[in-house]
């Protein structure tokens, strides 16, 4: 895809008209007049060095950004290289000169491990005529509290912090760079910041290299995934933007990128997504599977099992921080105004103290596969089917017990439907496992247990008078994660329970393709705006029910709504497809993927 946007609208109030760069170390949102608004080093889940993002309702931002700035800017177009994660932003000015802004992380194979560095490198060069530039480089730590201190070195500026340094080398002119002077590009030029260490070899030479081996790195990992005949741009862009949102040294799958953007505009409806969620890792793991990358799957493993193994067979809360942390405190931070001046930018986040029975589901299903697919360098054992057992004993003995569900009520509990249906899913999934073990007398255990749930699930979550399965045991409200009873294989879609069921959504909670999650209000009243993942799961419940003109129809509608550069986030707005909530959301981006691998045609229709 390639967006084109105009200086009244680069200058406008914040949008999520934003491109990811990164390399699993960390993670940067660019937007489309070059301007770098969000980066948290040296973790996805560490404070920001830029926050702009988060303090935007103030106009063109000044503070907690990097920006290359043109010079009478009229105008810009932006892509990524095909297949990579590699941002070309091109800027002109109203005498049709321009220059090139290439934004990337380091991500290569070198002396056989693979080469991610803490740093991004931005290289700007002339298209045409002798504009004229301005570096604006604003780091700030302490969500935008503190400014560091700058020195200068012969090739770099430092800019100290509290717990570290951050080192802009460059052959711009420094003057230029500290000062935020205007000067004539007439030539190729690169910035690469990161830690306080001296680069090997020249400065152009070394950005040119990196740009060169890492632009072959992810055309290589994009060679070798298993993408469908249709949509293949959509899935590819998807699956490099979730394989960005892992962070490999501990192999944690952050949920987003980013916090406190808004899920609708000013409802205070912000939340920290900086972190694993176990539900959201899952589906990453499985979307990236269905494309035979199933290197993500072996990573995100060991962080898995790490988790498992501290439960001890007891509670395992529903995220933790990238580093196995268990302790995510909520705060608010009130050196930020928020996104669009829309407050609170909150920090942690209170689900970690919740009871989420789905996760012992989400674990178990999580790493099934492992012991069915024989590429794996580690295929499951006997060991780690023992460590998930345990899970599915607290699945099975919670599977009827009230939590705070998928969506994360603060305010109340109940038995939730989604909830029961993942317990379910754990104790179906370990009799397979056990089958494929040849353990046959856990196979009959798991799947007696699995037949007890999966019968108390169709009799309590059933309402008799709406003719549908509502979101609790017991309850009256509908709720659209039920629709996760067939993607999981719970119930057979063709069931006429499932297809009143879907009948009832629609009426209720759909407008057009779009989806909202529940129709009962929450903490912060009822829901206003889509939730993307849902018109995914509605998609694929068309799909199965036979509807497949309809299905595609919907899913085309969806795949449109990206933004310029292919990227989804949380919500949107149906009248107007605005996206807003946390971004890129991997939970939608798991949508593009599953939707287009059941829908598309088969390549024996065309080869």
């Amino acid at each position: 895809m390639n967006s084109t946007i105009t200086r009244a609208h680069a200058l406008d109030i914040a949008s999520l008209e934003l491109a990811l760069v990164g390399n699993c170390s960390i993670g940067a949102l660019v937007d489309g007049a070059a301007r770098m608004l969000w980066c948290c080093m040296p973790r996805f889940d560490s404070p920001p060095v830029f926050h702009a993002l988060l303090d935007s309702g103030r106009g063109v931002p000044r503070d907690g950004c990097f920006v290359i700035e043109l010079q009478d800017f009229v105008r810009a177009e932006q892509h990524y290289d095909d297949g990579t994660a590699v941002l070309r932003t091109r800027l002109y000015d109203s005498a049709g000169q321009g220059v090139e802004v290439v934004d990337f992380a380091p991500r290569f194979e070198d002396h056989g491990r693979t080469f991610r560095p803490t740093q991004l490198v931005r290289r700007v060069r002339p298209l045409r005529g002798t504009p004229r530039v301005r570096v604006v480089l604003r780091p700030r730590f302490d969500w935008g509290a503190g400014v560091p201190m700058v020195t200068r070195g012969s090739n770099h500026l430092r800019f100290v912090m509290p717990d570290g340094v951050l080192r802009l080398t460059t052959n711009l002119p420094l003057t230029y760079v500290a000062e935020e002077t205007w000067f004539a590009l007439r030539e190729s030029q690169s910035m690469v910041l990161g830690p306080d260490e001296t680069l090997e070899g020249g400065l152009e030479e070394t950005a040119r290299r990196f740009e060169e081996q890492t632009v072959r790195y992810w055309r290589r990992w994009t060679r070798r995934l298993g993408v469908p005949l249709e949509w293949q741009d959509a899935v590819i862009r998807a699956a490099i933007t979730l394989k960005l949102c892992q962070y490999e040294d501990t192999g944690a799958i952050v949920a987003a990128m980013t916090t406190s953007i808004p899920e609708a505009p000013g409802t205070a409806r912000n939340w920290d997504y900086r972190y694993c969620w176990i539900r959201d890792a899952f589906f990453v793991v499985r979307a990236l599977n269905t494309l035979s990358e199933v290197g993500t799957m072996e990573i995100y493993l060991r962080w898995l099992y790490d988790v498992a193994q501290a439960a001890a067979g007891g509670h395992v809360q529903p995220l933790f921080g990238l580093g196995l942390e268990r302790e995510l405190p909520e705060r608010e931070i009130a050196s930020l105004g928020g996104y669009r001046g829309m407050g609170p930018v909150r920090v942690g986040n209170q689900a970690h103290t919740h009871l989420q029975h789905d996760v012992y589901g989400n674990i178990v299903l999580g790493a099934a596969q492992a012991f069915h697919d024989r590429r794996l360098f580690r295929p499951g054992n006997i060991d780690d089917f023992r460590l998930l057992e345990s899970m599915g004993e607290q699945a099975y003995r919670l599977h009827d017990q009230p939590d705070a569900g998928m969506w994360e009520l603060r305010t109340r509990a109940r038995v939730h439907t989604s909830s029961a249906i993942m317990s379910w899913a754990a104790c179906d999934r370990l009799a397979k496992v056990a089958r494929a073990l040849g353990l046959h007398d856990r196979e009959g255990l798991w799947r007696e247990r699995a037949d007890r749930v999966r019968a108390r699930v169709l009799e309590a979550a059933w309402h008799p008078k709406r003719q549908c399965f509502v979101e609790s045991f017991g309850g009256e409200t509908l709720d659209a994660s039920v629709l996760l009873m067939t993607e999981v294989g719970f119930i057979d879609p063709r069931d006429e329970r499932f297809v009143k069921t879907f009948e009832c959504l629609e009426r209720t909670l759909c407008d057009g393709p779009f989806m909202r999650r529940y129709e009962a209000a929450d903490d912060f009243g009822v829901p206003e705006v889509a939730f993307n993942v849902c018109a995914f799961w509605r998609i694929d419940a068309l799909a199965r029910l036979g509807r497949i003109d309809e299905a595609r129809e919907a899913f085309e509608m969806m795949v449109a709504r990206r933004n310029a550069v292919g990227l989804l986030s949380e919500d949107m707005v149906p009248s107007t497809g605005e996206l807003w909530g946390n971004f890129p959301q991997t939970y939608s981006m798991v949508g593009i993927i599953n939707g287009a691998v059941r829908l598309s045609r088969r390549w024996d229709t065309v080869v």
